[in-house]
């Protein structure tokens, strides 16, 4: 019998401090799966935004809170899942300030 386990990507964190208020990337190599489930931790005392191509930004994640993408959520019929494909990169902006911003991903794993 086939079983879905979920699983974490390592986490990824970036200092505010070295935001300069244009894009950057945030998670370097990319996320190491096809995540189901992706959150933003804004755990620094700037806002934040978040681009998923180095260009437009997307989303934005003010200071103490938290960004919670559920692909699955949005999962169409016929068993289909929705995921954020492996290897995605994010790009993050700010001004500089004191903390750091976090990057946690959940996916699928078989067995």
């Amino acid at each position: 019998m086939s079983k879905n386990f979920v699983q974490a990507i390592d986490l990824v964190s970036i200092d505010a401090a070295t935001f300069t208020g244009n894009l950057q990337i945030f998670n370097t190599n990319g996320l190491d799966e096809a995540c189901t489930i992706i959150r933003i931790i804004n755990d620094c005392d700037e806002d934040v935004t978040i681009s998923y191509d180095g260009t437009t930004e997307h989303d934005y994640v003010r200071s103490g809170d938290t960004l919670q993408l559920d692909f699955q959520q949005n999962s169409l019929p016929g068993g289909r899942v929705s995921m954020m494909k492996q290897g995605t990169v994010l790009w993050i902006s700010g001004a500089a300030g004191t903390g750091f911003v976090y990057l946690a991903g959940y996916y699928n794993a078989a067995s």
